[in-house]
């Protein structure tokens, strides 16, 4: 009864947090279609039988699916499973469309419109979901300021990474990995992600900077959010006192560019971490699935909850924390759909740079090929992210539990 509880309370949040990204993503995709003039036969939410329907004035089916873990922009014309017809395709469209009276309308289909309006369609998807980001940390930052807490160290815990490097009680850390800074939660991101890796210090000590490199250690962490992770470790205590922390005010403009330093070091970052993985530095053990999301958001909500004196400070701080959560899933979102793997974005990009130096689409053939390669590694890499995410949700445990 517990686990179906936890279940339940995770469900909703969940659904609010991944229906949020995807629909600004495919509405991206829909208003520059629509910005261009483009035919569009359907916009949908969510795959499988569909819960709420309805065709509005110029012909779009606006459909909500049962299972809210996608969506997608169905434009007129699309027929084959890349959704790229090759030149006997548009050939066989364009005679279709004469010869039943709506010659007319060849130039509102997707497939006959320009390569560079093609690729702006495609592009607003992934950019709907950055300006989505930005928009969010630009407005948490007008609103609720920014607590800044400066990188002092207060103790250095023996043999660890820091004590071998040389860092001392008092010094202030004012530069990581070659970047000016002295928050602690930025800096803290980076050494989590960092394990085993050689990182430069900036460190002011006695009025004179210093350099200074230390290699955080891999250690296994609990945590209210995530659970247990693997994170970098470097081994120092930071000043973490009330009186410490800086409430940095932003007004428009400085909010807007907060906004997007927040999402170009998510973006960074997730370079990084993919870059450790492809070389084998690190284990891909902590990619999480849709499992993995749905258990975040959960922990995320029941951190919101406990603890709030009054039912509006409960459902503040529940808005508060899933919208900062949907503007991180969002930057990832944007940025896994702008790789060059045929089925997402990236892939249609790739494909339309080979139109433009070729002067021809792909052949058909080829695209569905790519397209069945490109179906196969993302979901690969989603049953893997779902292996993980059983393993560390402990449902294997669960189930020897419930049969021994």
């Amino acid at each position: 009864m517990h686990y179906l509880q936890s279940a339940l309370f995770g469900i909703l949040p969940f659904v609010l947090v991944i229906g949020a990204v995807i629909t600004i993503h495919e509405l991206g995709h829909f208003l520059a279609a629509k910005l261009l003039g483009t035919k569009i036969d359907r916009f949908a939410i969510g795959f499988g039988r569909p819960l709420l329907q309805r065709v509005d004035r110029s012909g779009v089916q606006w459909r909500v699916g049962w299972m809210p873990i996608g969506g997608y922009v169905r434009f007129a014309g699309d027929e084959n499973v890349a959704s790229i017809p090759d030149v006997e395709d548009l050939k066989r469209m364009r005679g279709e469309l004469i010869a039943e009276g709506r010659g007319h309308e060849i130039g509102r289909y997707f497939h006959f419109k320009p390569i560079w309006q093609r690729t702006i369609v495609i592009l607003a998807g992934p950019v709907a979901n950055f300006i989505l980001a930005i928009s969010i940390f630009a407005l948490l930052a007008m609103t609720m300021g920014e607590n800044v807490l400066p990188f002092r160290v207060m103790a250095v815990r023996p043999h660890s990474a820091a004590a071998v490097a040389g860092f001392q009680v008092g010094d202030h850390i004012v530069g990581v990995d070659g970047r000016r800074t002295d928050d602690f939660a930025d800096i803290q991101r980076t050494i989590r992600m960092r394990g085993g890796a050689p990182t430069s210090f900036t460190v002011e000590r006695g009025g004179r900077l210093i350099q200074l490199t230390a290699t955080p250690k891999w250690e296994l962490q609990k945590d209210p959010v995530a659970r247990e992770q693997r994170v970098g470790v470097l081994g120092v205590t930071p000043a973490q006192r009330a009186e410490d922390y800086i409430r940095v005010r932003h007004g428009p403009l400085g909010a807007v560019a907060f906004g997007v330093r927040q999402t170009w070091d998510v973006v960074t970052s997730t370079v990084y971490y993919i870059g450790r993985i492809v070389t084998g530095q690190v284990n891909a053990d902590q990619l999480r699935g849709p499992l993995g999301i749905a258990d975040v958001a959960k922990n995320v909500t029941r951190l919101s909850v406990e603890g709030a004196p009054d039912v509006p400070t409960m459902l503040g701080n529940t808005a508060l924390n899933l919208v900062n959560l949907i503007a991180l899933i969002s930057v990832s979102i944007g940025f896994m759909n702008l790789l060059p793997v045929p089925v997402l974005d990236g892939g249609h990009l790739l494909f339309y740079a080979y139109e433009a130096v070729a002067r021809r689409p792909l052949a058909a053939k080829v695209q569905a090929a790519g397209y069945r390669v490109g179906l196969a590694l993302v979901l690969g890499l989603m049953l893997f992210a779902t292996w993980n995410d059983l393993q560390r949700l402990r449902v294997f445990h669960l189930f020897g539990g419930l049969f021994s």
